[in-house]
């Protein structure tokens, strides 16, 4: 397997434009001067993403509170994005990267094992970007399961 670029703890994240799912657009310089929670899944409604969408969700009152909104980023079209969303009451916004370019620049798309063999896919990786637009943790190849409940003791919330 080779290694890919990978964001790291201290580097600027590279700026990004993609439309959510009700076809608006939606910028991380939108989030200039706030904490952002970046994370890029493989699939809108398969059961390991849904479970780890759903633990955003669930603790996004939380995390709002403390200071962090929360991106979720997958490479599906944004009408699939809005049932998902729809389906299961997810308030933050999903952003599509269709072309993986995105997905791509953040190091969360590239060669992965999958049942022992190499493919290229997506990474699940999330990413703490601070108010001055700098990666404050990356976290590459999480588990959805169990990994929000990680991530929120890692931020202290």
């Amino acid at each position: 397997m080779t290694e890919q670029n990978r964001l790291s703890e201290g580097d600027a994240a590279p700026d990004f434009s993609l439309p959510d799912a009700d076809g608006g657009t939606v910028s991380l310089s939108d989030y200039r001067g706030r904490s952002v929670v970046v994370y890029f899944y493989p699939a809108a409604s398969t059961p390991g993403c849904t479970k780890e969408a759903c633990d955003f969700r669930d603790s996004l009152a939380e995390l709002n509170d403390a200071g962090f909104d929360v991106l979720g980023i997958s490479p599906d079209k944004p009408a699939k994005l809005a049932r998902f969303r729809d389906a299961e009451g997810l308030t933050f916004p999903l952003l599509s990267d269709e072309d993986r370019s995105v997905m791509t620049a953040w190091g969360a798309f590239g060669e992965k094992k999958n049942y022992g063999k190499v493919v290229q896919g997506v990474i699940r990786s999330t990413f703490v970007v601070d108010p001055e637009g700098k990666i404050a943790k990356a976290l590459h190849n999480v588990k959805a399961t169990g990994h929000v409940d990680r991530l929120r003791k890692e931020i202290g919330v």
